[in-house]
């Protein structure tokens, strides 16, 4: 779910100042934990959450409509070999199937969603970040972006993906191409995809800046 907030900030002006309020106040008070704990193995369903049967549309009212002719992934920043990938060749890479669940920070999960597109172990493969490159940054056709630890990114079933149980990933959901990074809260799976900037900083967005 991606998100932005300030009436004078663009896209992320249409934001409603009470879901910004309504975050801040559930995680002061702690409802809505990402990340591992000692209880994954145990408890699927994380606490607080909901399970669904079908896929919620969440987003600002704002979703982009990125042709896949027109579509770009840009991999830059602290990389041996920065890339820009059009569709065609994002198709043509190495292609990996993964099945994870869905926990999203509104409180509901979605259990064995089947994703296709480039792992992130790929993508390191062939841009070749060095060591002191140490977070990621995801940046999203609405001006959103979200941050994660390299070693988060490195995990084997984050991927970035095209498909959802074996059809394209509609507009809705992020489309052409979005991230997923199932073991963290939805909101760190930036969708509308336009590119993953390697840095030896912390560039946090906007949810972990509010």
């Amino acid at each position: 779910m991606n998100e932005g907030g300030g009436e004078s900030q663009g896209l992320f002006g249409r934001i409603k100042e009470k879901l910004i309020r309504s975050k801040r106040q559930t995680a002061a008070e702690g409802r809505h934990i990402t990340g591992k704990t000692d209880l994954a193995h145990v408890r699927r369903l994380p606490p607080g959450q909901n399970l669904v049967t079908k896929w919620p549309v969440l987003d600002l009212g704002v979703q982009p409509d990125v042709p896949k002719a027109e579509w770009r992934l840009h991999v830059t920043g602290l990389v041996a070999n920065p890339v820009t990938w059009s569709f065609d060749d994002f198709m043509a890479l190495p292609q990996s199937h993964f099945k994870s669940d869905i926990h999203c920070v509104t409180t509901w999960s979605l259990y064995d969603n089947r994703w296709d597109g480039v792992s992130a172990r790929t993508i390191l493969d062939l841009v070749q970040p060095p060591v002191e490159a140490r977070h990621v940054i995801f940046h999203s056709y609405d001006g959103y972006t979200t941050n994660i630890r390299r070693e988060v990114f490195e995990e084997e079933d984050v991927i970035i993906v095209h498909s959802w149980e074996g059809k394209p990933l509609t507009r809705e959901h992020g489309g052409p191409v979005r991230a997923v990074v199932p073991k963290w809260y939805f909101w760190k799976s930036a969708k509308w995809l336009s590119k993953i900037e390697f840095s030896d900083v912390d560039k946090p967005g906007f949810w972990e800046q509010n």
